[in-house]
């Protein structure tokens, strides 16, 4: 099993909004670990993020399957972008990456 690494002081990197919703107990564990590595809240969650993806091996596989096969377009399949949902509109559980939801070969 890997380790998570969290570099301390190391926030430069290009973002794009995320807007979502998470458990307060999460908050509060992530807020704790920005403290303790002098990190931005935004790079804390990325490296999460990145950490848990890396992990998921049946993710990794689905991921490197649909880089070796060509993309087909889906005529009107548009995902909806994350930032443009409202929070009075978001489901009670964690709503998965467009990506997710593609049914597996």
């Amino acid at each position: 099993m890997s380790k998570l690494r969290i570099e301390h002081g190391a926030s430069k990197i290009d973002w794009v909004m995320l807007k979502t919703n998470i458990e307060e107990s999460i908050s509060t564990d992530i807020d704790l670990m920005c403290q303790w590595s002098n990190n931005e809240r935004k790079y804390v969650v990325n490296e999460l993020l990145r950490f848990g993806l890396a992990q998921s091996e049946d993710f990794q596989r689905y991921k490197a399957d649909l880089e070796k096969t060509p993309t087909q377009t889906t005529v009107g399949a548009n995902p909806i972008p994350v930032a443009s949902i409202a929070a009075t509109d978001a489901p009670a559980k964690p709503v998965a990456p467009a990506i997710a939801t593609a049914k597996h070969p």
